[in-house]
């Protein structure tokens, strides 16, 4: 693994998105915080940018990322995300390239240049295994393979998909990691992709519409460790 990200398989990645904000953010952090430590499993945060210096101060074991960043550097930039002010808010990674908020392949390779040159680790959406390939290329730390069609659906990615997805990163560069995820609305479906070779998975509307977030983070953590202890046990 490329300098910058501590982060090992297998890990989780909750993204509240704009589904929730204030407090709401603060509580789920905690609970991820909480799991996190419980079953001895990584959990990137992707919290949004307002929150990054909350999230960070009430937490100590998950892994607070950016929901995105510009490749600017200190100067003029009205409103743009500079990566040294994540930094400084104490962010360690951010998330790039996610269908609400995509990027061109130049801007991409800058964006991630620029991370890796402030130390944010970076973990990258792709939408197809072709374009998981192509970002491959660009050396991110992880890669988010994730049909946009499927996110936010409950319908989550077959085991063809999850490895077909990983195989296709692993080929080009074995020390990215592979987060494999869209649609993944409950514990089962965290340890079905876990099951199918994926090195992680995530989820965003099934944990922040969850009735109980806490909960529904427990129950996804847990069935984390599980398919992977599993894995290690075949």
């Amino acid at each position: 693994m490329k300098q910058g990200c501590s982060i090992k398989a297998p890990f989780f990645e909750i993204g509240p998105k704009s589904y929730l904000f204030g407090q709401d953010v603060i509580d789920l952090a905690i609970a991820a915080d909480e799991a996190s430590k419980k079953y001895d499993v990584d959990i990137i945060f992707t919290t949004p940018i307002v929150e990054i210096a909350r999230v960070k101060a009430v937490t100590s074991r998950i892994h607070v990322f950016a929901p995105h960043m510009d490749p600017l550097r200190p100067g003029r930039g009205l409103a743009d995300i500079l990566p040294e002010s994540l930094v400084a808010a104490g962010a360690e990674g951010v998330m790039l390239n996610h269908c609400e908020k995509p990027l061109t392949l130049a801007v991409l390779r800058e964006t991630i240049k620029r991370a890796d040159e402030v130390g944010l680790a970076t973990i990258v959406c792709a939408d197809s295994m072709a374009e998981a390939s192509m970002i491959a290329m660009l050396k991110p730390n992880i890669i988010v393979a994730e049909p946009s069609e499927l996110i936010g659906t409950g319908v989550s990615v077959g085991p063809q998909y999850v490895e077909a997805a990983t195989k296709a990163v692993k080929d080009i560069d074995p020390e990215i990691l592979v987060l494999t995820a869209a649609g993944i609305a409950n514990g089962n479906d965290v340890y079905n992709t876990i099951i199918a070779g994926a090195d992680a998975t995530g989820s965003s509307s099934g944990v922040a519409k969850a009735k109980d977030r806490a909960a529904m983070v427990d129950e996804m953590i847990s069935a984390v460790r599980r398919a992977w202890n599993e894995r290690q046990n075949k």
